[in-house]
């Protein structure tokens, strides 16, 4: 009997212990199949470098470029350059908003003019699913501000409260002649109307205070219910039990070597799952972009731990001032089906080598020595009428797809119709004149190729020699 109850015994402890490695093992799968993250962000100077990018995180400090490091979102308003974005979900998830600061440096306005006589409006985009966008519209946000200049790094968040958006950014309002940003906030609703902007950020004298992110804290965690950083001067960290406050400031992270001088740009980010958070802050003085600093209490300076540069990649292309989004699992389908790291290709004329496929205001030629490059450069995405098809994006005006129309073409923005699908999508067949190349026919009109005729891209049949060179091309980068 003695032996008998030592084996089950055994068999009973190993049993539990099956299961208790289940148990410990469950959660870590759980975690690993977790949902990522979502960047949106500005890349630098310029005007392509200030625009809309998305990158992708698995674990929040690993991130990969999306759409082949290319800008997802042009704006062609106002000064035609965006930075510094908010990407906003409505608390249902129907609807999302990107709102970004009016600004393109070195493209139409130095800093010293934006700052004195900047844009007083931001810029909107507005989806239903996170990768169809609306075409952007102008908020004007500080044109009712007495002496207001500009507007800068918006931000919003959901008031459970009132059931609203608060919307906040900086404008600068000089004090004694002399610039003094400020935090103002205003209420809205669908980021097309806003009321009667409000002071809500000032620091004392002459100190400025630009960029600031709030975030909510689950309850149990540190001893408010919301904390902001800012810059101003340093990253003040505050905390407070409502969007209104009163706030009261909990220190800064100068005392982990991260003053003001060295970083701006917080941004917030919830790992999922626990509770764990990263702040990131653009180091813009070393031009280097995004770096985390991690903490378990977002309240607490004291618990902010710097990363070593091996612990986190940010991807091929420099982080800006942004927003992070924690994915759902259909989120992040969808996102990572519409932008794909599918490289910048060209598309060569077989009979004039020298000559590249390009848009030249929206109209479709092939050219020589093309300038921008960008205006030759296309992503071949999957067709958007057809399996096993191709349609061709443009670079530098993501978006917008080569289509037919009359048989001649344009770069059109997709508007989402079956008919645009069809007139933008083209089986890639062997070249007509060299089987090496390639030819491309029409999805709705497959009796018609692509071809140039007087160095302008037209759809017709071909039937002769010339026509079959017309409509050969290499596919190269």
């Amino acid at each position: 009997m003695t032996a008998l109850r030592a084996r089950l015994s055994a068999t009973l402890l190993a049993v539990c212990l099956l299961f208790t490695g289940l148990a410990v093992a469950a959660p870590q799968r759980a975690a690993a199949a977790e949902p990522g993250y979502l960047m949106v962000h500005f890349i630098g100077e310029g005007a392509s470098g200030q625009q809309m990018y998305l990158s992708h995180s698995t674990d929040g400090v690993h991130w990969n470029d999306l759409n082949g490091g290319g800008m997802v979102l042009r704006s062609p308003i106002g000064t035609k350059g965006v930075r510094d974005p908010a990407l906003v979900r409505s608390p249902d998830g129907s609807r999302y908003w990107i709102v970004a600061t009016d600004l393109c440096i070195g493209c139409g306005q130095n800093w010293d003019q934006s700052i004195k006589n900047g844009s007083r409006n931001l810029v909107v985009w507005e989806s239903g699913d996170l990768v169809t966008w609306s075409e952007p519209w102008l908020l004007n946000v500080a044109g009712a501000i007495p002496d207001g200049r500009n507007a800068w790094a918006p931000e919003a968040i959901w008031d459970p409260e009132t059931q609203d958006y608060f919307l906040y950014w900086a404008t600068n309002v000089p004090l004694n002649g002399a610039t003094k940003h400020r935090i103002y906030a205003a209420r809205t609703s669908d980021f097309r109307t806003i009321t009667t902007p409000q002071p809500y950020i000032e620091r004392s004298g002459s100190q400025e205070i630009i960029d600031t992110q709030i975030i909510e804290v689950p309850a149990g965690t540190g001893a408010y219910r919301y904390v902001r950083a800012s810059g101003d001067g340093q990253i003040t960290l505050e905390g407070g039990n409502s969007i209104l406050g009163p706030w009261t400031v909990l220190g800064d992270l100068s005392g982990i070597g991260l003053p003001g001088s060295l970083v701006e740009g917080p941004m917030w980010m919830k790992f999922n799952g626990t509770n764990k958070w990263a702040l990131y802050l653009d180091q813009y003085s070393a031009n280097r972009g995004y770096m985390p600093v991690l903490t378990t209490d977002p309240s607490n300076p004291a618990a902010y731990q710097k990363q070593a540069s091996g612990d986190y990649t940010m991807g091929g292309t420099k982080k800006r001032h942004g927003w992070i989004l924690n994915l759902t699992a259909a989120e992040e389908g969808r996102v990572l089906a519409r932008w794909p790291s599918t490289p910048a290709q060209r598309l060569q004329s077989f009979n004039f080598q020298d000559r590249y496929v390009r848009q030249s205001n929206f109209d479709i030629r092939i050219d020589a020595n093309v300038s921008p490059l960008d205006d030759s450069r296309f992503r071949l995405r999957p067709g958007l009428a057809g399996i096993g098809t191709v349609s061709f994006e443009s670079v530098n005006f993501p978006g917008y797809f080569l289509r037919h129309a009359n048989y001649d073409f344009q770069l059109v923005r997709n508007d989402g119709s079956a008919q645009f699908a069809a007139d933008a999508t083209f089986n890639k067949v062997a070249g007509l004149a060299d089987p090496t190349w390639s030819s491309f026919q029409s999805y709705n009109h497959p009796d018609r190729y692509i071809r140039h005729y007087a160095y302008q891209l037209r759809l017709d049949p071909i039937t002769t020699a010339t026509g079959r060179s017309d409509a050969t091309f290499r596919v190269t980068s």
